[in-house]
């Protein structure tokens, strides 16, 4: 295969899915403290209603709703007080007409009882009557049993990523352990003559290994386990026994500066000669990131990335996701959200490639306006710089000033 036979981002995305459609996922149960960020192996039903039982959402008293319409502060309704009803223990009383019965936030509703007057909006003339100053409609303070989560119903789906909110839902329905997808075990491997890692002192020549501590660092917030192979010099024998241990021992491979003008032949002969189908795709229509290297070594995907960090991470970003999401079950996201923006500047673009720019995002007048952030595309410094970024389509030949842009977030505007 030539280099940079350049297939369109989107054929590349449907080769990855279509490659890795047929992998298989593992499971493993997680207690709930631990499955924050993980993915469900399988849908998660509800055995039970939640909540378990009608109840308070206010301090007030018990009653039967109908009895105290017409109720006013000119005009208030008079109850009979039968009884109290302790918090965390069962409500064993019957409340009928004329009846009320004092109840705490998150207590039990009587039998009989089909609203809760708050506490404010009553009177005790003694310790045995009650004066409701104000009426209630049939459930107003109440959360009716089942009303939250019914018992039966899925609250998980398949695929679905475990966020904060869902811990609760998870603990108010009593799922102590989480069947989710056993984290991707992905391996690193970074190549160059050049390259020393960022613990040693620099000579002249010398760059330090930027990019698996970056990749590694957006692959964990993906949700992979990360093994970091080392760096490997320029020499066919040493990368091919590199490769062939992470093919083994882990089910996703990334080749930092595996697609550069040095290591592609080592790149392109190692996958080609540890399994096939081989290399699928080599050359990206996008920038950048055009030196992209996709294979598969039997069932393990492999990328060759390119060595500038910006072109690695937005491949990571656009491809290697891909790739991921398809190992751990996920659904592919259909468009990512974005956060309209007002564009300040001209920015032009090549039709027949797909361009991310890296911007800032900044309000003005209550609303928001993006600007380009301008460098050389192998500067550091402006991954960090950047808010977010947006995405040029291919059909397009660049963007204009004051038109309304999509802004893909890379951290809060806070």
């Amino acid at each position: 295969m030539e280099f940079f036979q350049c297939v369109p981002l989107s054929e590349a995305r449907d080769t990855i899915i279509d490659y890795l459609k047929n992998s298989i996922i593992h499971s493993e149960t997680v207690h709930l403290s631990d499955a924050l960020g993980r993915i469900a192996a399988e849908d998660i039903v509800a055995k039970d209603d939640v909540p378990a039982f009608s109840r308070s959402t206010v301090d007030g008293f018990a009653v039967q709703s109908a009895d105290t319409f017409g109720a006013s502060e000119s005009a208030s309704s008079l109850f009979s007080i039968i009884g109290e009803v302790a918090m965390g223990e069962e409500a064993l009383m019957e409340i009928f007409s004329g009846d009320a019965v004092s109840i705490p936030t998150g207590g039990m509703l009587p039998l009989g009882a089909d609203g809760v007057v708050m506490l404010e909006h009553t009177e005790q003339p003694d310790s045995n009557h009650l004066l409701v100053l104000k009426m209630v409609a049939p459930g107003e303070n109440v959360v009716a049993k089942g009303e939250d989560i019914q018992g039966g119903t899925t609250i998980i789906e398949k695929g679905q990523r475990i966020a904060p909110q869902h811990i609760g839902v998870l603990a108010a329905c009593g799922c102590a352990t989480i069947p989710v997808c056993k984290k991707v075990e992905v391996a690193i491997i970074s190549t160059g003559d050049e390259l020393v890692d960022i613990e040693e002192s620099l000579t002249f020549g010398q760059v330090r290994d930027v990019n698996s501590y970056a990749l590694g660092a957006l692959l964990l917030e993906m949700g992979c386990a990360v093994k970091h192979m080392g760096i490997v010099k320029d020499s066919y024998q040493k990368f091919f026994d590199v490769l062939s241990k992470a093919i083994t021992n882990c089910q996703l491979v990334i080749i930092s500066g595996g697609s550069s003008v040095g290591a592609r032949d080592y790149t392109v002969k190692a996958i080609d000669a540890l399994g096939s189908p081989g290399v699928l795709i080599h050359g990206v229509s996008i920038k950048p990131g055009k030196p992209t290297i996709f294979g598969m070594i039997d069932a393990v995907p492999v990328f060759g990335l390119p060595g500038h960090p910006a072109a690695a991470l937005t491949v990571c970003k656009q491809l290697v996701k891909v790739a991921v999401r398809q190992l751990m079950g996920q659904e592919q996201p259909i468009e990512p959200i974005g956060i309209p923006a007002s564009l300040i500047r001209n920015v032009a673009s090549a039709p027949g490639r797909d361009d991310f720019i890296n911007v800032r995002l900044s309000k003005q007048d209550g609303k928001y306006i993006v600007s380009p952030i301008l460098g050389k595309s192998g500067l550091i410094r402006i991954m960090a710089q950047a808010d977010g970024i947006v995405h040029i389509p291919s059909d397009k030949s660049g963007l204009y000033n004051g038109e309304i842009i999509e802004v893909l977030l890379n951290k809060s505007k806070e």
